[in-house]
């Protein structure tokens, strides 16, 4: 059995997502230190002039001690579900899929946010759902240095500048600029509708 450990992460990219479609179970780190600027609470999107980060506002940790991710909440004083909502409809309001997938993914950007894991967690689930893919799912009960399982948590680390480029697809703003390649899985979904799971399931991870 192929069993994958991985941070639960913000709309996830193409390359964790490929990972978890090629995998028999993925196990979801949620005894780990929160760190800042992860994918965590962010993810990328194609807009008209190219990538677009849509990040997350959290809590700040009064104390400066450290905080495991699963205890970390959303900042929801700035409005950033609707500036969320309102980048996915002006960037893939056109694509072939949106409107296909627009009433199950909405109310991720109009029901209150409380916890960022848990957050991130339903949006996972959702997006199996969506593509088709069917894995079991585990959590950590500790944190390991060096699991004995397919370690991907570094999928999360933003400040890692991954080899992965992934087949190429027509992107809906495909003739403004070149192909973005590992975007949030969102953009193949889009883009590519019900032949996403099998874009996954064939792409290279090296």
């Amino acid at each position: 059995m192929k069993t994958i450990l991985l941070h639960p992460s913000y709309f996830p990219s193409i390359e964790q997502m490929a990972a978890v479609a090629q995998a028999e179970k993925v196990v979801f780190e949620v005894e780990d230190n929160y760190q800042k600027q992860t994918y965590r609470n962010r993810t990328f999107i194609a807009h008209s002039n190219g990538k677009l980060l849509l990040n997350i506002p959290i809590k700040h940790n009064k104390t400066n001690n450290r905080r495991k991710t699963k205890e970390v909440n959303v900042e929801n004083d700035f409005p950033w579900q609707e500036q969320h909502w309102k980048s996915l409809q002006s960037a893939y309001r056109t694509s072939p899929f949106f409107e296909y997938y627009e009433d199950d993914l909405e109310p991720f950007f109009t029901e209150t946010v409380g916890n960022l894991m848990k957050h991130n967690l339903k949006i996972f689930d959702l997006l199996c759902e969506l593509i088709g893919i069917e894995v079991e799912i585990a959590k950590t009960d500790s944190f390991e240095r060096n699991p004995e399982i397919t370690d991907l948590r570094n999928l999360v680390n933003s400040k890692i500048i991954s080899d992965f480029k992934g087949e190429e697809y027509i992107q809906v703003h495909g003739t403004n600029h070149p192909f973005l390649p590992n975007l949030s899985v969102l953009d193949l979904l889009f883009n590519d509708g019900p032949t996403a799971l099998g874009d996954l399931e064939r792409q290279s991870l090296g």
